[in-house]
């Protein structure tokens, strides 16, 4: 039998166990980190607030209620988008994760250029979903001779786009786990 002192790995070295052991504790924190009831509620109505800014440009802008004027939807998404992102951005910063990120304006902008790349990814699912919803099925939704498919498929693009989002913005952008 062979003893600790007479093995090839010092005492000092992490064998493998310690490091798979490690993995799972960071793996469980990123988790606990990532379930905070609050922290979803927060994210889910700061994500409402924003919905409900792009909803209102994208029906202002693909309804015709602006001067008879008709962007195409995925136009008024795009709009719509930008100015939701950042709206989202600065309430999530204030609010949702007000306790994750450093002080000061570079800290600011860094966390800001960083949660337009990750939204990147939940923008991309929103515009997929609009795109299937719009252009690959025939469905209209009249309501007082105003079409509002593309508005009400702009929502559950936005909706299928939101665990995306929440999940980056929480590991990649506010780093949430690291202050645990």
């Amino acid at each position: 039998m062979m003893t600790t002192a007479e093995s090839d790995t010092p005492d000092d070295e992490p064998s493998t166990a310690d490091e798979e052991y490690g993995l799972l504790q960071r793996i469980q924190g990123r988790l606990r980190a990532l379930v905070a009831a609050e922290r979803i509620g927060q994210f889910v109505s700061v994500g409402v607030a924003g919905a409900g800014l792009e909803t209102v440009i994208v029906a202002l802008l693909t309804s015709g209620i602006i001067a008879g004027l008709t962007a195409p939807p995925l136009a008024g998404k795009a709009v719509g988008a930008e100015a939701s992102i950042t709206l989202m951005f600065l309430l999530n910063d204030r609010w949702t994760f007000a306790d994750e990120g450093d002080s000061g304006v570079r800290s600011l902008i860094r966390r800001y250029a960083k949660s337009h790349a990750v939204r990147l990814g939940g923008l991309s699912v929103a515009f997929g979903v609009l795109y299937l919803l719009t252009s690959w099925t025939d469905v209209r939704l009249v309501v007082g001779g105003i079409n509002l498919w593309p508005t009400v498929a702009n929502v559950i693009g936005i909706g299928v786009g939101m665990t995306l989002n929440y999940v980056a913005e929480s590991l990649i952008t506010w780093r949430v786990h690291d202050s645990r």
